[in-house]
């Protein structure tokens, strides 16, 4: 997996009922864009994490549109 700073994580819900998490990478802490990246939910909360095989990048920006 490979991302850049400003690319979103995409956290698919492994449950029926439960959503897709999205969370914007705001540093990515590994060698040539690997894991483990800073990220920030919505609400604003930072974590590190080193996404797991449910997970995909979104590359486009978090300004840009769907």
């Amino acid at each position: 997996m490979h991302a850049s700073k400003g690319d979103r994580l995409v956290m698919h819900g492994r449950v029926v009922g439960k959503h897709d998490r999205v969370v914007e990478i705001v540093e990515v802490l590994g060698p040539d864009g690997t894991p483990p990246f800073r990220v920030r939910a919505e609400n604003g909360h930072e974590t590190i994490m080193s996404p797991g095989p449910d997970t995909v990048v979104d590359h486009r920006k978090s300004g840009d549109s769907l």
